[in-house]
């Protein structure tokens, strides 16, 4: 899918074609729709394809007429009936008049740009705009590294009871997600300086705010990511090992209460056997006298096991 934006006298506006000072944004294009773009702006039909690959690396590359940014922007996806977060790339192709982002699929980052969301926003202002995506995107890390963070301490509550593997499978798929976000992180933060240091992108007085708190924003989601990285595999670790001592607490208690309803079996088992002479075999009482004495030493077992604290 194409669409084309524009800001025409501060208003967003969409557009039927490609004219000066426009943002085309193509989602998940077909390949008609690629060679279509690559024939109207000039940009090799490789690098339109570039970020359709889940695989590719984040990276800059300068052509003669067009730079290629390549970077990483978190998704949510459904596994198995499971939020599953990772990464894709966004490429953001700045050409002499216009620039053009391309995606996999839909994204918030810039659905809010479609939507008008977003202030001082034009589509002519480039180096601005490419600052306000990056921006918008370490926010946006943010937001899914706090969700994944809430998400783990309700996992982390759960396994305090829990003799399971499946909490334990959930908090491994939020550490990956974390390991994701992580690497894309970094491998970010190094397009974002090499970016800075390109003569193709000029940098303007006015969009110094914009930059710092881009600088700031995407620390910030290196050090969660690093944080929240280091306390899951510490809680993985301790409630593997608690759930292993929760499985030993159910197999003593169990061993317990067999050994227990074995004292009046091996009871039974020995008066059972056809003997003569038999203690207590002629009494009158003797089947009371049997099962008293199984109950007696039974009650003592258990006392036994209760000061061992075995029940």
């Amino acid at each position: 899918m194409i669409e084309i934006f524009c800001t025409t006298n501060g208003t967003l506006q969409k557009l039927d074609k490609v004219t000066e000072g426009c943002w085309v944004a193509m989602t998940n294009p077909s390949a008609t729709e690629l060679l279509e773009i690559s024939e109207a702006i000039g940009i090799d039909i490789d690098h339109l394809r570039a970020p359709l690959d889940e695989e590719e690396r984040s990276r800059i590359e300068i052509e003669d007429n067009y730079t290629l940014i390549l970077v990483d922007i978190p998704t949510l996806e459904v596994r198995n009936d499971k939020d599953r977060y990772v990464t894709i790339p966004l490429g953001i192709i700045v050409a002499e008049h216009v620039i053009i982002t391309v995606c996999l699929e839909e994204t918030p980052i810039l659905k809010c740009f479609m939507d008008g969301r977003v202030r001082d926003f034009y589509t002519n202002k480039k180096t601005r705009f490419i600052l306000q995506i990056l921006y918008r995107n370490a926010s946006t890390f943010l937001q899914h590294l706090r969700t994944i963070d809430r998400k783990s301490e309700e996992v982390e509550r759960k396994l305090h009871e829990s003799t399971q593997n499946s909490e334990l499978i959930e908090l491994l798929e939020l550490e990956k997600s974390l390991v994701y976000f992580t690497t894309s992180l970094r491998a970010n933060e190094v397009v974002f300086e090499k970016m800075l240091r390109l003569p193709t992108i000029k940098h303007y007085p006015e969009d110094q705010d914009l930059l710092e708190d881009l600088i700031i924003e995407n620390k910030q989601a290196i050090e969660m990511a690093n944080i929240y990285t280091g306390i899951l595999s510490g809680t993985m670790d301790a409630f593997a090992s608690i759930i292993s001592n929760n499985q030993n607490i159910v197999m003593k208690f169990l061993a317990a209460i067999t050994i227990v309803l074995s004292i009046p079996t091996m009871v039974a088992s020995f008066y059972g056997m056809n003997f003569r002479d038999i203690p207590g075999g002629k009494s009158p009482y003797g089947f009371y006298i049997v099962t008293l004495a199984a109950l007696i030493i039974t009650a003592i077992t258990v006392l036994i096991f209760k000061k061992k604290k075995l029940f």
